[in-house]
């Protein structure tokens, strides 16, 4: 199966998050956020993390996401966050 980096995703792509909601990119940027329409309980626009984007469809194909270290990181930091908050 392809593997791509979420900076490599670029506007238009269809995405699926870690919760299993899909989006669609909407910007061409790239870090911890990206930009996107997501197809949840309602469809929304609003900025999703980059570690949570887990699969996409990458010219035709189905692709799974690897993460740079700066997103792991952030990953990190983020479930030491909102776990300590429980």
């Amino acid at each position: 199966m392809l593997r791509v980096k979420t900076n490599e995703l670029k506007k238009g792509t269809r995405i699926f998050l870690r919760n299993g909601w899909e989006a669609e990119i909407l910007d061409n940027l790239k870090g911890n956020t990206r930009l996107a329409k997501v197809y949840g309980f309602e469809t929304e626009i609003g900025s999703v993390y980059a570690h949570d984007i887990v699969g996409a469809i990458f010219n035709g194909e189905k692709a799974l996401i690897d993460h740079t270290p700066a997103q792991l990181k952030c990953m990190q930091w983020s479930n030491e966050l909102f776990n300590s908050l429980r």
